[in-house]
């Protein structure tokens, strides 16, 4: 056995799984090398490749060892009847459709990131997922980092005291704003939970006009978001994308400020490895890189999306939910929405959602 002894184990899938992937070149592409998840895993046939524009099909059969081109991804899943699909375009106009078709087909999913265009989107695709009782694995590949589990281990060892805010920014390069809220901002909320708790609720402003954004994620509004959650620990968490002349999107990435001390989990580079402590109770001491434990994998984005990949095995398997659910993304979407409620609004909006709708245009 290889790809590293199965990314190396413990829970090994002990069943041999079809896989097919779906990818549409000019319109989300393979996202974050997707079609690269499944290659040299011993116990996986990558049955099949579906993407309508001849020349990225070729290439996307070349890089990742599919058996089958097809142009159709109904088609496709159709003949070959896969267990397992990777949705991979980064683009969401087509995502419904795709875990439509997928979900009716039997396969288990995951999906590159964001997990839809927006929160009514979301809830549609967790009652198809919960329909055909499939589970989604959503590529928030920031749950995978080692240096996420071992920020949670120090703040249980009260090694920053007791947790008091958690504050993170967005990319902020030419998407700052309203794009940068809903393509790089869930991979902030994704991770503020397993830190502070379920978002209780949240203040919000955006200050911009409404405008189409760089990738077709549904209109946007904004070149300022803020937002303040108070979640049911008590803890707040705010994060923020401001437009500036400074896009070099060194600033994204969260901190963890407790009476103690602070953690701060830079996010520039998903995946990336790095992680800084201070033990000043002011949060102005020096900052230390903390050096993650060894382990056998390396930080290409494909080896990370192989242990998503592995963990949605192990999940069907297992049966239990794999480690960001769409239930996962259908609440990082639900903070989305609830950003814009608010800003909409000028008042708090409390969670769950009553209105499941995002009023980007006032």
């Amino acid at each position: 056995m290889t790809r590293r002894t199965f990314l190396a184990a413990p829970a090994l899938a002990s069943r041999p799984w079809r896989v097919a992937l779906i990818g549409h070149t000019g319109r989300g592409n393979f996202g974050h090398d997707w079609d690269l998840t499944f290659k040299g895993m011993p116990v996986v046939e990558i049955a099949a490749l579906a993407d309508p524009v001849e020349a990225g099909r070729a290439k996307a059969i070349a890089r990742s060892g599919a058996a089958r081109p097809y142009a159709d991804y109904r088609e496709m899943l159709a003949k070959e009847k896969p267990a397992l699909v990777a949705i991979c375009p980064r683009h969401t106009d087509q995502r419904l459709a795709m875990v439509t078709a997928a979900a009716e087909a039997g396969a288990h999913m995951i999906l590159e990131k964001p997990f839809a265009t927006n929160l009514e989107e979301a809830d549609k695709l967790v009652a198809v997922a919960n329909k055909h009782r499939v589970l989604i694995q959503v590529g928030h590949t920031g749950r995978v980092m080692k240096v996420h589990p071992l920020a949670m281990e120090m703040i249980r060892a009260g090694e920053i005291g007791e947790l008091m805010e958690v504050r993170a920014r967005g990319k902020e390069d030419k998407r700052a704003g309203g794009e940068d809220l809903i393509v790089l901002g869930g991979h902030c909320f994704d991770l503020m939970r397993p830190y502070a708790g379920e978002p209780k609720s949240v203040t919000a402003t955006i200050s911009g006009p409404v405008h189409q954004p760089t990738e077709p994620v549904g209109i946007v509004r904004g070149t300022d978001v803020e937002a303040d959650f108070v979640f049911d620990s008590g803890v707040h968490c705010y994060w923020a994308s401001r437009a500036s002349k400074v896009v070099d999107s060194e600033r994204f990435g969260i901190t963890m400020f407790g009476s103690k001390g602070a953690i701060y989990m830079p996010l520039n580079k998903v995946p990336n490895e790095q992680l800084f402590v201070t033990k000043s109770t002011a949060w102005t001491g020096e900052w230390k890189l903390v050096e993650p434990p060894p382990a056998e994998r390396n930080l290409s984005r494909a080896w990370f999306n192989a242990v998503m990949a592995k963990d949605l095995m192990d999940a069907v398997e297992q049966h239990r939910q794999p480690m960001c659910s769409a239930r996962d993304g259908q609440i990082t979407m639900e903070m989305i929405a609830a950003i814009y409620q608010s800003a909409t609004s000028g008042v708090p909006v409390k969670f769950p959602l009553a209105d499941r709708s995002m009023p980007v245009v006032r």
